[in-house]
């Protein structure tokens, strides 16, 4: 059997795309969602991959989600991407605590809440491989973001200091910074503020969900056992830094 991977997010978007790669690949996936049940299903239906429901912001709901994915797949992950995310844009003066607070807990404890559950026992098999699923908006700031910004750059940090603990016991925890990918999230932009979007990538288009895909595919494998505490970005050249 291949080794088992968590996939927040994992059934639309980036975490769906990754989710099949992985499974091409070989890799045992569970393919983690809240919200879109109806979304899920179908995925679930096309795919062949199992799909899990739980709140990725509550730590005793990924403690229970991930034991539950151990007693099916008969082992603990030795994968996890945290690709989970949402967005609640405002501009700071009128965003409330709870815009605030969704997105940090989703977006960047979430990051705490699933890796708290895997890491015993990835240091127990001296193996592991997490990636965390960043944004090119952590890097350079969004107007109307603060709070994904915010979450996103503590990702960022968050990945560091990980890879730090645990690169002496052959576990890996690197970060992909994605530009604007063709995914609904960026679809939900209005069309007039992506078309100047796209006019700032120098490639010319958005990315695709596929291409973020084969980041991680690589990131995870044994072959990219020498690279930790990385930020790999994606984004069309649009923020070099």
């Amino acid at each position: 059997m291949g080794r088992i991977v968590i996939i927040t997010g994992g059934t639309r978007g980036i975490g769906g795309a990754v989710a099949q790669r992985l499974k091409a690949a070989g890799y045992v996936v569970a393919a983690v969602y809240h919200g879109n049940v109806a979304g899920a299903d179908a995925f679930e239906r096309e795919t062949g991959i199992r799909t899990y429901k739980w709140d990725v912001a509550d730590f005793s709901s990924c403690e229970a989600g991930a034991a539950q994915v151990e007693r099916d797949f008969g082992g603990s992950a030795e994968i996890v991407v945290n690709n989970a995310g949402i967005t609640r844009d405002a501009s700071l003066h009128k965003m409330t605590p709870q815009q605030w607070n969704e997105v940090i807990a989703t977006d960047l404890t979430s990051c705490f809440n699933m890796c708290r559950q895997v890491i015993a026992s990835m240091r127990e098999r001296a193996f592991g491989r997490i990636v965390n699923i960043s944004s090119i908006n952590g890097q350079k700031g969004q107007f109307g973001q603060t709070n994904y910004a915010a979450a996103k750059a503590g990702i960022l940090g968050f990945t560091k200091a990980l890879a730090l603990e645990t690169a002496s016991k052959g576990i890996t925890v690197n970060a992909v910074a994605p530009g604007y990918i063709d995914t609904d999230m960026v679809a939900s932009v209005p069309k007039e503020v992506l078309s100047r979007i796209e006019a700032q990538i120098p490639v010319g288009r958005l990315g695709q969900p596929d291409e973020i895909a084969r980041v991680v595919e690589f990131l995870v494998s044994d072959e990219a056992g020498f690279i930790t505490g990385a930020t790999v970005t994606a984004n069309g050249g649009q923020y070099m830094d």
